[in-house]
């Protein structure tokens, strides 16, 4: 019991201090980028004809009842030398003839060289209306995941950058611009960019646009506020501070197409593709003993519908976990290796000892505690402050990200929205996080016994209309 009260107890230092290095890091990347953005102005890149060319790809299956409003969203965003490329991913709704009819659509010859492997593609549509000429359509066999949907578009665009999102996600205006300037910046290959997403449930838009951002009224969907805020500005700006990062959005990144390529794509057998990717195109970098960096923003640029229901929640939460271990294991061949630099000695071991053992820790913990103060003589005000003080530790970095969001992003109307935030980072132990935990065990246990993994469906309940 000794032995394993002293690794818990060095485990837990070990933990909490790396989180007190964390937000210092974050802190500084913010900061950094805070000062910076006035150096080269947005409005100077915009203006130019030298930009880098950027294409967005955004799958789309079975989007007939809101995949116009979601395409003029995208080709409306404010970038001078941009492409927009629609998958239909086999859709068996009337998404493709939905396009065709609104944007005057007719099928092109098009020189389409499959570099990375997917399901046969049936056609490519552009349109007779020079208005829409940035606009291309590929129609394609459903591959069954959004990777294999995502890799026939890489295949199709025409500019060395690409923007990954989901058709139904919600850009800001500037985003090309956003992602597109620490690749033209940089002395260093930048092979990757992204930036904060945010839960779209209950925010108000219109034909495709966001007019008013509001806080999540689903019970569900406001711990994810909570998550993504801590996430995105708190924990992936840090990491990539020190060139650290292991995981770029599938919602939102941008990327370096002859890279991408190189490594493959999406692996479309993958239950945490976005991840996978990152790790692939590190690997290559570190083997090619090229300088590369991954930046993230820690502006909000994406809006997303996240999961409203307990089951869907799961599901993703799950998957996720599997994803998790799933990459571990295929590339654990760089853990501590020499060769993999801060990909080895860093970003992998983090995800190990400090994402995938946490869980398992936690209910071992839990565990242990219950077990001792029934059968063993241990001090039981002891244990309770030690509760206490991880308790308040974890309230204090919830809430040094809560400020910083609102202090950088300014999103919430009222005091009172905010007031809400961190009343959910009060009480997220004892409610929100015990269901993460679970399943993220859950996630394990498939993982391990080999079951199959069942996707379903989001389960979207659409945006709020703006009332005209």
């Amino acid at each position: 019991m000794e032995y394993y009260e002293a690794f818990i107890l060095f485990y837990s230092t070990s933990y909490l201090s790396l989180y007190v290095v964390l937000a210092f890091l974050a802190f500084l990347a913010i900061k950094d980028y805070n000062n910076n953005k006035y150096f080269f102005k947005d409005d100077i890149f915009v203006k130019s004809n030298h930009v880098v060319g950027v294409s967005i790809v955004a799958p789309a299956f079975n989007e007939a009842l809101s995949i116009v409003h979601n395409v003029r969203s995208l080709m409306n965003l404010n970038y001078p030398k941009f492409e927009v490329v629609i998958v239909n991913d086999g859709s068996t709704d009337d998404t493709l003839q939905k396009l065709i009819d609104e944007f005057e659509l007719v099928k092109v010859d098009f020189f389409y060289e499959a570099k990375i492997e997917t399901k046969p593609v049936r056609g490519h549509y552009k349109s007779t209306n020079p208005v829409y000429s940035h606009l291309l359509v590929v129609d394609k066999e459903n591959g069954k995941s959004k990777a294999d949907a995502s890799n026939a578009g890489i295949n199709s665009v025409k500019y060395p950058l690409f923007i990954c999102t989901d058709v139904d996600c919600i850009l800001r205006n500037d985003t090309i611009m956003k992602l597109a300037k620490p690749f033209m910046e940089s002395d260093q290959r930048i092979i990757a960019t992204g930036a904060a997403l945010r839960p779209s449930n209950s925010c108000t838009v219109k034909d495709g646009f966001l007019v008013d951002v509001q806080f999540p009224d689903n019970w569900w969907a406001s711990f994810q506020e909570l998550e993504y805020i801590r996430a995105f500005l708190f924990g992936r700006m840090a990491w990539g501070q020190i060139n650290s990062l292991l995981l770029v959005s599938g919602g939102l990144g941008m990327f370096d197409r002859e890279i991408v390529i190189k490594v493959g794509g999406y692996w479309h057998k993958s239950l945490g593709e976005d991840m996978d990717l990152i790790s692939r195109m590190r690997q290559y970098m570190h083997e090619q003993k090229e300088r590369f960096k991954i930046l993230y923003i820690p502006e909000t640029l994406c809006w997303t519908e996240v999961p409203s229901t307990r089951a869907v929640l799961l599901r993703q939460r799950v998957r996720w976990a599997r994803g998790l271990i799933q990459t571990l294991t295929i590339h654990r061949k760089m853990f501590f290796n020499p060769k993999y630099g801060k990909t080895g000695f860093i970003a992998m071991p983090y995800f190990f000892f400090f994402e995938f053992i946490v869980p398992i820790l936690e209910i071992l913990g839990l565990i242990t505690i219950i077990l001792s103060i029934i059968f063993l003589n241990v001090n039981t005000i002891a244990i309770l402050k030690l509760i206490l003080a991880v308790y308040l530790f974890y309230l204090t970095i919830t809430i040094i990200s809560v400020l910083l969001d609102e202090w950088f992003n300014k999103y919430y109307r009222s005091r009172m929205d905010l007031f809400k935030l961190v009343l959910k980072g009060v009480i997220e132990p004892f409610t929100y996080h015990p269901f993460v935990v679970f399943a993220a065990l859950k996630g394990y246990w498939h993982f391990f016994t080999n079951k199959e993994q069942k996707w379903g469906n989001m389960q979207r309940t659409g945006f709020q209309t703006k009332k005209k």
